[in-house]
């Protein structure tokens, strides 16, 4: 029985899941580029519990957050799926969304998606940006520690976000629906 040869794209898909990172170190394959990234350190992981903690307390909708989940985004043009790991994931608390998820989920009920930058942060700044625009994940907050700036992108459309607001650390960002809190910063210099 003959089978059909394998395209390039799932020939990457293919090594790419198979991939046995070492112990803290991740791997996502993004917009056709297999890319590893080292554990983070502690000032990174301290942004992320600041948010963390306020979303929790302060959010309008009870929120799930999971730390390095696994998303399968749409892919631009012949790239096969992008599987993209935010440093976070927030979801509405009554989807379960995590429940029974396998490593790898789709993105749909996803809320919020949060990158704190680190040795490569254009891939955070522009990369990532596309990759969940394209997944349609409402909002996009990205801490850009080099820049000492929070910026909240909304509204995805196609390959970007429409909309994006900017502001220093110290300055508070409002988080809109489902959250609906101004998330402060004031921690974060």
């Amino acid at each position: 029985m003959a089978h059909e040869p394998l395209t390039q794209a799932e020939v990457l898909l293919e090594g790419f899941l198979a991939l046995d990172t070492p112990e803290g170190f991740r791997a996502e394959l993004i917009e056709g580029e297999i890319v590893v990234t080292p554990p983070p350190d502690g000032d990174h992981e301290d942004y992320i519990s600041q948010i963390v903690k306020q979303v929790i307390r302060r959010s309008r909708t009870d929120m799930d957050f999971s730390g390095n989940k696994g998303l399968k985004l749409k892919s631009g043009g012949d790239c096969p799926k992008d599987h993209v790991i935010p440093d976070g994931t927030f979801a509405p608390a009554a989807l379960r969304l995590y429940r029974g998820a396998e490593s790898w989920m789709p993105c749909e009920g996803v809320a919020m998606v949060l990158e704190v930058t680190s040795a490569k942060p254009r891939a955070d700044r522009e990369t990532k940006r596309r990759c969940y625009a394209r997944g349609g994940i409402p909002l996009y907050l990205l801490v850009d520690r080099e820049a000492s700036s929070v910026t909240l992108f909304s509204q995805p459309e196609n390959d970007d976000y429409r909309g994006l607001c900017t502001l220093p650390f110290g300055k508070p960002l409002t988080l809109p629906e489902p959250f609906a809190f101004d998330l402060e910063t004031t921690d974060f210099l």
